[in-house]
């Protein structure tokens, strides 16, 4: 196993969260967040870094616990920065974003959240590992009218596609949102098999979805 301070990549911010200096990575954010809108920060930066990590967890190049500590990181600044995403202009649109069973990487369902909290919306974020049935439970208790939700990882995909059958039974109507680093390997056609359900690879067709 490598150690974290080989040189592993070419991004910089990968390096710092590989290296697990929690002060740095908030300080290169904070920095990058001064010509950047935070949007652009979570498409462009952060949800970048978390791919690329993935993808070095994945293949071996770095530890488990150095993928958890990244992940913990990211989730930290991300908290820091929720005082600069709620809209003072609220509406009464609601969204419950959460990942599938056996999916354990929710920042990217925080990032969708914190996207439609920044359009004024009323975000539940349920997070990581939700069971089916108890989503629908909440779901029927909140009545949103968007249903968020995340897979990272492509061998869970049959698991989606059952909570995506049982969504269908239960709430015909409901749009469902999903996406997430798994789509990079495919399974864009299961989306298509079902009315309502919308693919969105990244932040910008978020935006464009929602103010449309």
């Amino acid at each position: 196993m490598v150690i974290a301070n080989q040189q592993l990549t070419n991004n910089k911010f990968v390096e710092l969260l590989i290296s697990g200096n929690y002060s740095k990575c908030s300080e290169f954010v904070h920095d990058n967040l001064k010509v950047n809108t935070i949007p652009e920060l979570y498409e462009n930066i952060i949800k970048k870094a978390l791919y690329e990590i993935g993808g070095l967890w994945e293949t071996n190049k770095i530890s488990v616990a150095t993928e958890h500590l990244a992940s913990s990181i990211v989730e930290a600044i991300l908290n820091e920065l929720y005082g600069q995403i709620i809209s003072a202009e609220r509406n009464t649109k609601k969204v419950i974003g959460a990942c599938v069973e056996n999916e354990f990487h929710q920042i990217g369902i925080k990032m969708i959240t914190d996207v439609f909290e920044m359009n004024g919306w009323n975000a539940y974020i349920i997070g990581a590992n939700t069971p089916t049935k108890e989503l629908i439970s909440f779901t029927n208790r909140v009545k949103p009218d968007i249903l968020a939700i995340s897979l990272s990882l492509y061998f869970n995909l049959p698991i989606l596609e059952n909570m995506l059958q049982k969504f269908r039974n239960e709430f015909p109507d409901l749009t469902i949102l999903v996406g997430g680093q798994a789509f990079l390997r495919g399974g864009h056609d299961v989306v298509l098999k079902y009315d309502n359900v919308v693919y969105v690879p990244d932040i910008q067709s978020l935006q464009s979805f929602i103010k449309n």
